[in-house]
């Protein structure tokens, strides 16, 4: 517990702040952080401070992929902590990577969607990988810097699943695989891939039996990344399509079974849309901190304009969103670590992270005025890369239908 001394105007009075579970009206609830969350969350802050911002605008000119970052984070083990101590990782918990992944995302969220892209794609694994599987995809993760990706989203189906086309086939003990993919993270450089594709012959099953999950091997024959897509911000990040062409996949990298592929994709969500939310909140406590030091630093009519109050309430505005989005995140992250499922809370840190992100990184561009559109400042590219993060992992739209429905059968259920 601790003593602060708090200027209210003319007075002081003292304030006291204690964590529920120090205080004289404990109920369970505690908002500390222990010590290992706190030695890495330390370690990313330096991480982000050292290695990433001094690079962040080069790599948003060029396009550059991370690849020195990447290997620097793998080295301090800023990468794969969520993989089982068995398989070579530190067993923590989505929480926990979620920590890193705020501070991260305030540096470049381009270079953390490269870093947390790979995430996603062993999510698959992790969660319904046989014990050989683990082994041998997360076990490469752990013993040198490479990468995942999760191949889902093809050119004419994003948020609708069940619209994806490429198929799999099953000849003896191998699948063969045909089929484009687009939008794929990661796709041009990462080590391997998880996959969804259609293996239910009848082109009107429902989707919980018609996809299979597969681990697929970068150096497939076959397997072709396109072009690097010149996206609109996070430019650091690798996005392509890839093209399947007679891909042959042993029947030993099919994740749990035939049509079980839907489940882990959606299941994957519950455990990587926190992650997202979080960094969605590092980039608005990155346009918060860029904006609020600007404000004290511009003066228009002989003071500071965060003395105006018209910029002061939107800093304001703008503290209040980032402090609601992380406990959203936090709740998410907290849910699923306890083994409950979280996918509304998933999803309402997601949407509403996204949209704060996005409000965060304008208002920014606002208060910068004029020097805000100007590619000199850091805000413009704030507000590039925030765009996206409305967009993948399931559009702002998809996760309101999800939560809508969410809260319908709960309203069903108590009828």
């Amino acid at each position: 517990m601790k003593v602060l001394n708090v200027n209210l105007g003319r007075t002081f009075k003292t304030a006291i702040r204690s964590f529920a579970s120090e205080s004289k009206y404990p109920n369970g609830m505690s908002f500390a952080l222990n010590d290992t969350q706190k030695e890495f969350q330390d370690l990313a802050r330096k991480f982000v401070r050292e290695e990433i911002i001094p690079v962040a605008a080069e790599h948003d000119r060029t396009g550059k992929f991370p690849w020195e970052i990447v290997k620097k984070a793998h080295a301090l083990g800023l990468m794969n902590s969520h993989v089982p101590q068995q398989y070579g990782g530190l067993g923590m918990g989505v929480f926990d990577g979620c920590l890193v992944a705020e501070e991260l995302a305030y540096g470049c969220t381009g270079i953390m969607t490269a870093i947390e892209a790979s995430g996603l794609g062993q999510t698959p694994v992790l969660i319904a990988g046989n014990d050989a599987q683990k082994k041998k995809y997360l076990g490469r993760l752990i013993e040198e810097p490479i990468l995942a990706a999760y191949c889902v989203t093809e050119p004419g189906a994003g948020s609708d699943v069940n619209g994806v086309k490429t198929r799999a086939e099953k000849k003896g003990d191998e699948y063969i695989i045909n089929g484009q993919k687009m939008w794929i993270t990661n796709g041009g450089v990462a080590n391997w891939y998880f996959l969804l594709a259609r293996t239910h012959p009848d082109p009107k099953a429902p989707a919980s039996k018609a996809f299979t999950g597969f681990i697929v091997e970068r150096d497939t024959p076959g397997l072709t990344p396109g072009r690097k897509e010149i996206n609109m911000g996070q430019k650091a990040s690798d996005t392509r399509g890839i093209t399947f062409e007679d891909v042959r996949v042993p029947k030993e990298n099919v994740l749990i079974e035939e049509g079980a592929g839907f489940k882990i994709a959606m299941e994957t969500f519950d455990k990587t849309r926190p992650p997202v939310a979080a960094g969605a909140v590092g980039l608005a406590q990155r346009a918060l901190d860029e904006a609020t030091k600007y404000s004290l630093e511009r003066k228009t009519f002989g003071l500071p304009i965060a003395a105006h109050q018209a910029v002061a309430f939107m800093l304001a505005d703008m503290a209040i969103a980032v402090e609601t989005a992380r406990l959203a995140w936090q709740r998410s992250a907290w849910e699923v670590d306890q083994g409950r499922r979280n996918t509304l809370q998933a999803s309402i840190a997601k949407a509403y992270a996204a949209d704060i992100a996005n409000k965060c990184a304008t208002d920014a561009v606002q208060i910068f005025g004029g020097n805000g559109f100007n590619s000199e400042y850091p805000v413009e590219k704030l507000m590039r890369d925030a765009k996206i993060y409305q967009i993948y992992e399931g559009t702002a739209q998809i996760q309101r239908l999800i939560i809508s429905r969410a809260i319908l059968d709960l309203a069903k259920q108590k009828n």
